[in-house]
């Protein structure tokens, strides 16, 4: 009997990235009016900037499209994504913004 299998391909290989206009863009779109918000998307992109792929431009960008109070939530592990957030992809940006420090500097 004859098994098929697919190419397990990194999802981050699969996906282009990001050119310095598309990164532009994508710095103005995150920019916040909550403080707390701004440290960790500053800290991303001062750690992941020359990685990001046109996947984690749609995982972010889904993630601002949340109020600055539930990004916030998100951020300190109140609670995880839901609903339009709720994908692989913004899971994976999520995952990239907790563990690129901004918690230290945020005292809820």
């Amino acid at each position: 009997m004859q098994t098929l299998s697919t190419p397990s391909i990194a999802p981050e290989a699969a996906s282009p990235l990001l050119d310095e206009r598309e990164l532009s863009k994508l710095h103005w779109r995150c920019r916040r009016g909550l403080l707390e918000n701004d440290l960790f998307i500053e800290k991303f992109f001062h750690r992941f900037e020359s990685t990001l792929t046109q996947r984690h431009a749609q995982g972010l960008n889904a993630l601002m499209d949340l109020a600055d109070n539930d990004l916030l939530d998100l951020l300190l592990r109140r609670r995880e994504p839901s609903g339009e957030q709720d994908t692989q992809e913004a899971r994976e940006v999520l995952g990239m913004l907790r563990q690129s420090g901004g918690a230290t500097a945020v005292h809820a």
